[in-house]
C-alpha cells in the first residue's frame, strides 16, 4: 500500500475513528487503526466490539493495499507532523510514515484479522440537521447517570413523536428534555442510545450536513458526511418522564439567568460536597433569596425577579441548579414551583430553545 494525504485530512480523520478505538484491547488489533486505500481514497477504520467507526477520505492512491497501524502512535505521529503532504507506506509488516524530512518506520498489524465492518438493515431512520441536533445533545448529555446498575439511565432517548424530536436524559435527580420540530419525519421513533455515545456525536466538526440516524433490532448506525458509526442501544424501557412534569405550578419566577447563575455559583462557595442552596421566595418584594449555613460560616444573596403565586421556600443541590441554567442559551428562565416537597422545573424562556430541566428539591435542614 503506498498513499498520500494531507496532514489535516489525515488528522481529521484519525480524531474522529480514535473514537472507536479499544482502550484496554485483549486483542491487540483492536487497538489499532485499520487503514484500506484504493481509488482515489482512504478508508479509516476501529472497532472495540461495542462501537464500529468507519471514515473515508480523498488521497493519492500510487498502490492499493490495506493494513491495521497501531492507533495511539499514528495518531501521536501525525498530530505532530507540519501541516503538509504525509506520505504512508506499507511493506510486509512495516508502515513507514513521512512528511517533509521527518520519516517513522513503525511495525504494522494484518489487515486480515481486523473484524469486519457490521452490516446492518436499519428498520427506522430519521435526519436531523447537525446544528439542531448537536445543540439538543449538548443540552441533555450532562444528565446522564454514570451508574451503570441501572443501564437505561446512562442513555439519552431520541423519540419523535408527531413530527417533534425530543432528546431526553435523567439520572433520578434531575431531567432534561428538549425538542424541535422535524419536516418530513416519520411518525414515530424511538431508541435509547449511550449517554457517551451522543457526546461523541455532538462534538463532530460541523459541516453544514445532516445526520441520519437507524435503528435495527439491537444496534444504531448513524451517518454523517463521510463518517458511519455502528453502535449498541440500550436495551430496556426509559422511564415514563412525562409523569413527572407537573401539569401546572403554584409559584412561578422569571429571572435573569446570568444573574441567577452568578448567585448560585457564589452561594454554594461555602457548601460542603455540593449540599443545599435554600431558594426564599417572596412573592410581595418580588425577590429570591438564596443562603447556605455551613460550620465555617453562611452566605446570603438577593435576585430580583418577576414573582407570580404563593410565597415558598425550597432546597437544592447547587450543582445540579447550576448545571441546568449552564445549558440553557436564553436570557431570561422561569422557575416553577409547586410547592416545597415537590420538583422544580427551570424553563427556557425563548421558544426557539424549548428546553425544560427537572430538578428534585432536598429537604431544609
Amino acid at each position: 500500500m503506498k498513499l498520500s494525504i494531507s496532514q489535516s485530512e489525515l488528522l481529521n480523520a484519525l480524531t474522529i475513528v480514535q473514537k472507536g478505538l479499544a482502550q484496554r484491547a485483549t486483542l491487540p488489533i483492536l487497538s489499532g487503526i485499520y487503514v484500506e486505500a484504493k481509488d482515489d481514497s482512504v478508508q479509516f477504520q476501529t472497532t472495540n466490539l461495542e462501537m464500529s467507526v468507519q471514515f473515508q477520505a480523498a488521497a493519492l492512491v500510487e498502490e492499493p493495499g490495506a493494513a491495521v497501524i497501531p492507533g495511539k502512535l499514528f495518531i501521536d505521529i501525525v498530530k505532530n507532523l507540519p501541516d503538509a503532504a504525509v506520505f504512508i507506506e506499507v511493506n510486509d509488516d512495516t508502515a513507514v510514515i513521512s512528511c517533509e524530512s521527518s520519516s517513522f518506520s513503525i511495525r504494522s498489524l494484518a489487515a486480515a484479522d481486523f473484524p469486519t465492518f457490521p452490516q446492518v438493515s436499519p428498520e427506522q431512520q430519521i435526519k436531523v440537521p447537525f446544528e439542531v441536533f448537536s445543540t439538543m445533545a449538548r443540552k441533555v448529555c450532562r444528565v446522564v447517570s454514570k451508574d451503570e446498575s441501572r443501564m437505561i439511565l446512562t442513555g439519552v432517548l431520541i423519540a419523535v413523536e408527531e413530527g417533534t424530536l425530543k432528546l431526553v436524559a435523567t439520572d433520578s435527580y434531575r431531567l432534561a428534555v428538549t425538542e424541535h420540530g422535524l419536516e418530513g419525519s416519520p411518525e414515530e421513533f424511538n431508541a435509547v442510545l449511550p449517554g457517551v455515545f451522543v457526546a461523541d456525536l455532538a462534538g463532530l466538526p460541523r459541516t453544514g450536513e445532516d445526520i441520519a440516524i437507524a435503528v435495527a433490532e439491537n444496534q444504531v448506525i448513524v451517518s454523517y458526511g463521510d463518517t458511519v458509526f455502528v453502535n449498541r442501544r440500550i436495551e430496556g424501557k426509559f422511564p415514563n418522564y412525562k409523569q413527572l412534569i407537573p401539569p401546572s405550578y403554584e409559584t412561578r419566577c422569571l429571572i435573569d439567568r446570568s444573574a441567577l447563575a452568578a448567585a448560585v455559583k457564589r452561594a454554594s462557595l461555602l457548601e460542603n460536597n455540593a449540599s443545599q442552596v435554600r431558594f426564599s421566595i417572596n412573592e410581595p418584594s418580588q425577590t429570591i433569596q438564596l443562603t447556605t449555613s455551613q460550620d465555617i460560616g453562611c452566605t446570603q444573596e438577593i435576585v430580583k425577579g418577576a414573582i407570580e403565586g404563593e410565597s415558598v421556600e425550597i432546597g437544592f443541590n447547587s450543582f445540579y441548579v447550576t448545571e441546568g441554567l449552564a445549558a440553557m442559551a436564553a436570557s431570561e428562565v422561569a422557575l416553577e414551583l409547586m410547592g416545597p416537597l415537590k420538583p422544580g422545573i427551570l424553563r427556557s424562556t425563548d421558544p426557539d430553545e424549548n428546553y425544560l430541566y427537572l430538578v428534585m428539591p432536598v429537604r431544609i435542614q
